[in-house]
Parts: C-alpha cells; sequence; structure tokens
C-alpha cells in the first residue's frame, strides 16, 4: 500500500515530466494576460487591468524559469522542438510575450523596465526570427515541407509587429537623438511583419487545399492569423501617432490607409474561424478540452479589441472603436474560462493525484 511519504516521490517525477513536456508556446498565456491587462486599461477598468498585469508578470516569471529549467534538464527534447514544424514557432511567443508585457510595464510607469524588456526582444526577434524557420523548415531534407504548414507559423508575424508596437511605444519617451532610430524600428519590423504574413498565409492556405483537412489538424493555434493580422493594426496605429520623423513622415499615409484595410480583414477572418471551431468540435465532435494551443486563441481575441480602440482612435473612427470596447469584454469571458480550464488541468494532473496517494 501506498504510504504518505511516497506522495512526493509521486508528484515529483510528474512535475518533471511536465517540464520536459512543456509546449514551446506558453508565453501566449503572457501575451493574453497581457493584451487583456492592456484593453482594460484603456477603457479606464484600472483595478482589473492592474489584476491581469499581475497574473501577465507572473505567467512570465514562471515560464521563464521553467524554460531556463528545460534548456538545462532537457536539452535534446528541446531542440527537438527547434525541429518540430508544429512546435518550433511556438518559441517566437517569448518575443511577443517580452514585449506585450513591457508596453503594459510602460503604461504603469516603468518606462526604463519598458526599455530593457525591448532590448531583449529585439535581440531574441534577431536571433529566432532566422533560427526557427531554418531548423523547421529549411534546414530539413523532408520534402515538400508545405504538408507541414499551420496556424502557428503565424508567429513569426506576430513577434515582428510586437517589435513594432514596442518601439512605437518607447518612442515618445525616449531621448531625441532615439526618436528616429525607434521610428526606423517600427516601420522596418512592421513592414517585415506584414511580408511574413503574406509569406505563411499563402504556405498555410498550400497546406490546406493540397492535402486533406482533418478535424484533428485545426487546432486553436490557427486563430493566430487573426491575432498576427490585429497586431499589425495595432502596430499600424501605433506608427501613425509617433512624432515626426523622416520614416514615419514618408509612410505615415500608407500605414493609416493599410491598417483600415488590415482590420477590416480581420474582421472577416473572425466568422470564418469561428466557422472552422464549429466544424472541428461540433460537427466532427471533437473533444474541446483544455490544452495551452487555447492561449493562441484568446491573445488573438484580446489583440483584435486593442487593435480597434487605437485604430478609432487613431483615425478617428468611432465605429471600429466601439466594436473593439465590446469584443474586448467577449475576450476576458474566454480569458477566464481558459484559466479555469488550465487551473483544473494543472489540479487534475498534479495535485490531486498526490492527494489521492497521500490519503
Amino acid at each position: 500500500m501506498t504510504t504518505a511519504t511516497d506522495a512526493p516521490q509521486t508528484f515529483g517525477p510528474r512535475v518533471v515530466e511536465a517540464v520536459q513536456t512543456l509546449n514551446p508556446g506558453y508565453f501566449a498565456l503572457t501575451m493574453a494576460s497581457g493584451i487583456m491587462s492592456v484593453g482594460l486599461e484603456l477603457e479606464g477598468f484600472h483595478a482589473l487591468s492592474a489584476a491581469f498585469l499581475v497574473i501577465c508578470a507572473l505567467s512570465y516569471a514562471v515560464i521563464l524559469i521553467l524554460n531556463v529549467l528545460r534548456l538545462i534538464m532537457f536539452r535534446a527534447d528541446m531542440r527537438h522542438d527547434f525541429l518540430d514544424p508544429g512546435r518550433a514557432f511556438g518559441f517566437l511567443t517569448f518575443i511577443a510575450g517580452t514585449n506585450v508585457f513591457g508596453v503594459r510595464l510602460g503604461m504603469a510607469g516603468w518606462p526604463r523596465t519598458t526599455e530593457l524588456l525591448f532590448v531583449i526582444a529585439v535581440l531574441a526577434w534577431l536571433a529566432l526570427g532566422y533560427i526557427v524557420p531554418w531548423t523547421a523548415v529549411l534546414g530539413r531534407e523532408e520534402r515538400p515541407v508545405v504538408k507541414d504548414a499551420n496556424g502557428t507559423w503565424f508567429i513569426w508575424c506576430v513577434a515582428s509587429q510586437s517589435v513594432s508596437v514596442a518601439a512605437a511605444s518607447i518612442e515618445p519617451l525616449a531621448a531625441p537623438d532615439w526618436r528616429a532610430a525607434l521610428a526606423l524600428a517600427a516601420v522596418v519590423a512592421w513592414s517585415v511583419g506584414l511580408i511574413l504574413y503574406a509569406a505563411v498565409g499563402i504556405f498555410v492556405s498550400l497546406r490546406l487545399m493540397t492535402y486533406p483537412i482533418r478535424a484533428e489538424d485545426l487546432r486553436p493555434q490557427y486563430f493566430v492569423a487573426m491575432g498576427a493580422m490585429a497586431i499589425s493594426v495595432l502596430a499600424g496605429a501605433r506608427i501613425v501617432e509617433m512624432a515626426d520623423a523622416p520614416m514615419v513622415d514618408a509612410t505615415r499615409g500608407l500605414v493609416a490607409g493599410a491598417s483600415v484595410v488590415f482590420w477590416a480583414f480581420a474582421s472577416w477572418l473572425f466568422p470564418v474561424l469561428l466557422a472552422a471551431g464549429w466544424w472541428r468540435h461540433v460537427i466532427h465532435r471533437v473533444p474541446l478540452s483544455y490544452e495551452p494551443g487555447l492561449w493562441s486563441v484568446i491573445f488573438p481575441l484580446g489583440m483584435y479589441a486593442v487593435a480597434g480602440i487605437y485604430l478609432g482612435r487613431a483615425d478617428h473612427l468611432p465605429l471600429v472603436a466601439a466594436i473593439g470596447r465590446m469584443e474586448l469584454w467577449l475576450a476576458v469571458a474566454a480569458f477566464l474560462l481558459t484559466l479555469a480550464g488550465m487551473l483544473w488541468h494543472l489540479w487534475a494532473t498534479l495535485v490531486r493525484p498526490r492527494l489521492q496517494r497521500a490519503g
């Protein structure tokens, strides 16, 4: 019979296994909680925004520590993830999560921390932005690679656009000598993100049109397609608000007009993705249960809301801003449901077995 002294021996291996199999895209939790906090702060719900900021900070610290432990203890597993086109692009959520967290801290009056996180994110973007596509796609001998294209690849675009948003957020508080450089960084990252979105969109479309579509394949990460478009809108709106600089002056009109077009396309994608979810879970009865990929649904919902609020203010589009405000509460509700699912999952897989064995 198992005794109480055996409980830690069963609990420990479960924690170690959780670290070993940690999903590379778990920083999407930081992205989701951070963008909720940003949206609520913009709407004046300061206490609720602060609560989401606490979740954002805790998730960032915990997930960062778990990834460091995984790198030390299970380097081979992490290397394998870099070679897996279904998981490798999840590493790029670190870039977006760092920038979202940094931008929110800047709104809270921590500009130096925002700048530090921005530097970390840019360095990671310059490294992972090349390494991940090479290891997961171009460096593989297996062909054709298009058969492995999936929704997580859009995180490549999200990471780039998060750099643009962070650069535009820092610019008003930066020294005059740095403003032109930040404007250049914002416009370049925004442009790169759009080109990457177009490329990934072609790859994913070819995958869906060339190979059979199974219900199991339409995972939540396909919502990143909308999130990538929405953060492109937000980045564009922030660039429009930037002070005069050569790069901004040369592109302000283009960016403003394109942002409206991108918002329209993100809005068009919304019912398409909902229909795909209905087809997967209702028509084909794939069980809807918690998985880390669900945070890749919550972030796009929050980002679409914040993008609408910002675009409405920057381009004087009250209807767009009103849609963003209404959708923000849908995103908050979806976040809370997903958070409850995650906590229940942790209870059922880690805590409850230990208590049962101890009893």
